[in-house]
């Protein structure tokens, strides 16, 4: 996992943190104080990307859909294939 080249107590604080988020509200406002706009659009993006790739459309109509770059959908792409199973165990979860 990339993210192990990072992990740590700092890391750790930060997921317990979000772990005790308890309802829509509490995350507006606990990432509008963590993130910048720019950053919570990007994070935004990402996840659209993934669940609409995970539905199996076509690239094109995830670019034209969400704006995202052919990089982004790429990326993510190879994360939803050979990443750490972090987007499918959230999106599975929503179902």
């Amino acid at each position: 996992m990339q993210i192990d080249n990072i992990r740590g107590q700092e890391l750790d604080d930060l997921f317990e943190g979000i772990l005790k988020l308890e309802n829509l509200d509490d995350c507006y406002h606990f990432f509008d104080d963590l993130c910048t706009t720019n950053e919570l659009i990007a994070l935004k993006q990402r996840f659209q990307v993934a669940k609409m790739i995970k539905e199996g459309q076509t690239y094109q109509k995830v670019q034209d859909r969400t704006g995202a770059s052919s990089a982004t959908v790429s990326r993510v792409k190879r994360c939803l294939d050979y990443g750490s199973d972090g987007y499918h165990r959230v999106i599975d979860r929503l179902d």
